[in-house]
């Protein structure tokens, strides 16, 4: 039971969309992530999604819209919702998530940015 630095553990790592666990509570993880582009459209049928902006402007994208999250906000995506993350000018943007250890990275979509295994830092 230490406190965790967020931005030493995202100084950790520089490898974008590749999800890092930093913590878990109960049956959730606390993920961070660096992000850059576009992703993958997908959702999670059974799990919901909480995205922090630590560092930059995230572009989250549903299929009527697109929210702007600004640094120092979040956004939570519902169990269901299909959605796709992106940033724009080629601005890495640093996260925080939080989610259910069964999440699936891209749910039932299998990609090449899909990882299965979020290493430990």
């Amino acid at each position: 039971m230490k406190p965790i630095n967020i931005k030493h553990k995202h100084s950790l790592f520089s490898k974008q969309w590749h999800p890092h666990r930093i913590a878990t509570v109960d049956n959730m993880q606390v993920i961070l992530a660096k992000i850059k582009g576009q992703f993958v459209w997908h959702s999670h049928d059974d799990e919901d999604e909480l995205f922090q902006v630590i560092k930059g402007t995230l572009h989250m994208q549903f299929r009527d819209r697109t929210e702007i999250v600004n640094e120092g906000e979040l956004i939570v995506v519902p169990k269901g919702v299909e959605h796709n993350p992106s940033t724009k000018n080629n601005e890495e943007v640093h996260l925080l998530l939080f989610e259910k250890l069964t999440t699936a990275h891209t749910g039932k979509v299998d990609h090449d940015m899909t990882q299965t295994k979020y290493p430990e830092i």
